[in-house]
């Protein structure tokens, strides 16, 4: 038997109807799921402010490169690297007078992991001169 609607003797139910309980139960669970927040990842990334200097530096500082590949490899100036060998480019790099510019690159295809895992490199180092080679590639895409 399924269902049953009492018994014939006139006694109550004794079964519990779930329905209502479930409804409410879901109720609550969409709602808590709309008041959360997204989550979002960044990291921050000191840009330097364009001063507009009048006049060029008196000294041409040199330019390193890093490149990353989509298959995740990491290059400084052509050369492959490993994350601690970065690091201790960059800390070299910082103590130059004048400070060497950065050029940031990756490919279009790298993963989005990786390079924020660079870019947190970066960031640690304090390189003051950083900037971001080949954005032109991407105007196409938005």
């Amino acid at each position: 038997m399924a269902m049953s609607a009492g018994q014939e003797d006139g006694q109550p139910m004794m079964e519990m109807n779930t329905t209502p309980l479930i409804d409410v139960m879901l109720v609550l669970l969409i709602m808590l799921i709309v008041t959360i927040p997204a989550q979002t990842h960044a990291v921050k990334v000191d840009l330097p402010q364009n001063i507009g200097q009048p006049n060029p530096p008196p000294i041409e500082p040199q330019k390193n490169k890093i490149t990353i590949e989509p298959d995740g490899r990491v290059y400084w100036n052509g050369s492959e690297i490993d994350l601690v060998t970065l690091r201790q480019y960059l800390d070299q790099s910082v103590q130059i007078s004048p400070e060497p510019e950065l050029h940031f690159q990756p490919n279009p295809d790298a993963r989005y992991e990786r390079v924020d895992e660079v870019l947190a490199v970066i960031k640690r180092s304090s390189v003051t001169k950083l900037g971001f080679v080949g954005n032109e590639q991407y105007r196409n895409d938005f």
